[in-house]
């Protein structure tokens, strides 16, 4: 059946195990974060060189995974099969195979957890075997965390962990980092190796152990444009094309394009009555978040930002090459800047 991967790994955490575990999808973080835990916890350690077996999919064909499933554990409860890159299994695409992975779902060996390791894309829905692994397998399917819904994963992430963050501490990795969870996670467990006790994370925190400028970063960049600060968007251009390979002329691009579409969504809200309130959940922002963009709508009408649209596709043109002439990607960035605040 369908779960999470935060159910399936409470579940994991009380000793509640499955015969098969399914983890699929776009998103790998969660599908090693899980396969980890079990290959870690699943059998007591002394018992792994027996009844612990590691298979890589580009290796072996369905059978042979099938023949390590059934075998039976050697002086222990349970055996352990992961395979890893699932999805790179010979012949998984193959009528015969996927009827013989069918076989084993409907009647498992009890006394093994099998894990599949299924990275970066789902299955068919449509097919026989998609159809039998939901209702005959704990199965994760692991999608990409939406960019709106990440502040609010981060905030969950710290309190698992026993600690908190600021809103916007959570906010500045966001922007910074995005939504590509093993950096962010690698990113934020070298911080937290310099604290034991349960610490509440801030900008400062941040900008010292993950290096992310708390006064030049995203952020703070989108917020001056947004406010009209043309003195601070100057800084923080000066800053970035100094390191331009930690800030690529076109995430800006696109960081501005999704600013103002958030904009335009708040002049179209305000049309309809929506309240500032309700502003927040339509457009996934901490409350905090959404007073700025406010600030910005006001000083950026309708009429501005569908102009600000027209300027991002020109310098976008500008980067592929198109008109660009001698232009170099910091000038290109600067020219769009002055034209979108004046």
């Amino acid at each position: 059946m369908a779960q999470t991967p935060q159910v399936v790994l409470k579940e994991l955490k009380e000793k509640k195990f499955a015969p098969i575990y399914f983890l699929s999808g776009e998103e790998p973080f969660f599908i090693d974060q899980i396969s980890d835990y079990i290959e870690k916890n699943a059998i007591a350690e002394h018992e792994r060189s027996f009844n612990q077996i590691v298979l890589y999919g580009k290796d072996v064909t369905v059978g042979a995974v099938l023949n390590n499933a059934r075998k039976f554990p050697m002086m222990a409860e349970r055996q352990v099969v992961i395979v890893k890159e699932a999805q790179s299994i010979l012949d998984l695409g193959k009528e015969d195979a996927q009827q013989l992975l069918i076989s084993y779902l409907v009647n498992p060996l009890p006394s093994t957890i099998l894990v599949f390791a299924h990275k970066y894309k789902k299955l068919d829905g449509r097919s026989s075997l998609s159809k039998e692994i939901d209702k005959r397998t704990v199965h994760v399917k692991s999608d990409k965390i939406s960019d709106y819904k990440l502040t609010q994963w981060i905030e969950e992430y710290f309190k698992d962990l026993g600690h908190s963050i600021d809103p916007r501490a959570a906010q500045l990795l966001n922007d910074s980092i995005g939504n590509n969870l093993e950096v962010l996670t690698n990113e934020v467990g070298k911080m937290l190796i310099n604290f034991k006790e349960s610490t509440k994370f801030t900008t400062e925190h941040i900008s010292k152990f993950i290096g992310i400028n708390k006064d030049y970063n995203n952020f703070e960049f989108m917020k001056a444009i947004g406010f009209k600060d043309v003195v601070k968007a100057n800084q923080i251009i000066s800053y970035f094309v100094q390191n331009p390979k930690a800030h690529p002329v076109i995430v800006l691009f696109s960081l501005m394009y999704n600013y103002f579409s958030k904009i335009a969504i708040i002049h179209q809200s305000q049309k309809k009555g929506v309240s500032d309130a309700q502003l927040a959940g339509i457009l996934g922002l901490p409350p905090f978040v959404v007073k700025e963009y406010l600030t910005a709508a006001r000083n950026y009408n309708l009429g501005k930002v569908i102009d600000v649209f027209a300027y991002l596709k020109e310098a976008d043109l500008r980067f592929k090459g198109v008109d660009s002439g001698s232009m170099t990607d910091a000038e290109n960035l600067r020219e769009l800047v002055y034209k979108v605040m004046h």
